[in-house]
């Protein structure tokens, strides 16, 4: 997938790649908030930016390993293999030290619908929010 810094980022704030989620890829800011870094990360993995994924993601998370050759692995074919479609915030509950952001990330592996609704927790750590766990939710039968 070509991508520019001028696209327009992943995470649907409209802005422009590079004025956006860019600048925590770097690190050259960092999220200054859960919900920051919730879309950051999912500007992450639409990017197969394993990276990010990892340096962002909390060590009492069920994913986290020190295999980090598997782990960068597995992200970058779950990313390769999955179009982002849309990623949609439902609530915020922010706190200076524990957060969650529950979202709908609308996502498509082949032409399968594989979209989700989760509840995140995220908690602070020595001034960077890392992503601990999340809860799936079912989506309500309209």
């Amino acid at each position: 997938m070509k991508f520019s810094p001028n696209d327009n980022c992943f995470c649907g704030s409209m802005k422009k790649y590079k004025k956006c989620c860019k600048t925590f890829h770097d690190k050259i800011t960092f999220p200054k908030s859960a919900l920051e870094l919730m879309k950051s990360r999912f500007s992450a993995f639409a990017l197969c930016n394993s990276e990010y994924i990892i340096f962002t993601t909390h060590p009492n998370n069920c994913d986290f390993t020190q295999d980090l050759k598997s782990w960068h692995s597995d992200i970058l074919n779950f990313s390769k293999n999955t179009r982002f479609e849309k990623l949609e915030i439902l609530e915020f509950i922010d706190d200076e030290v524990e957060s969650f952001v529950t979202f709908k990330a609308t996502l498509f592996q082949n032409k399968n619908d594989i979209s989700f609704i989760e509840k995140s927790r995220f908690l602070k750590v020595e001034g960077i929010w890392k992503y601990v766990d999340g809860e799936f939710i079912e989506e309500e039968k309209k």
